[in-house]
């Protein structure tokens, strides 16, 4: 089984995301943030038709506010979910 990290870091997220040809992407929940998602490109790409993608400076704006970390597969997997920001190693 492969190892997970955490990171509150926006090089190391926005690197990660790239490298497994993901973009930044949310569920919108109201009028100024919503749920971060990462949405993939095919294939195993997302398949919800809420999801909606974002520039990078909202994806942190909302990141930032969320008070959260990003928790990422290592190597080739794209294992990735938010989390409470004090589990992250940053």
């Amino acid at each position: 089984m492969s190892s997970a990290r955490t990171t509150t870091n926006h090089e190391t997220i926005r690197k990660w995301v790239e490298r497994h040809k993901g973009h930044p992407a949310m569920v919108r929940t109201g009028n100024s943030g919503g749920v971060l998602r990462i949405d993939f490109d095919e294939p195993g790409g997302n398949d919800d038709d809420r999801l909606e993608r974002v520039s990078w400076e909202e994806f942190f704006r909302v990141f930032d506010e969320s008070d959260v970390a990003f928790l990422h597969g290592e190597g080739d997997s794209r294992f990735n979910k938010f989390v409470e920001k004090e589990s992250a190693d940053r």
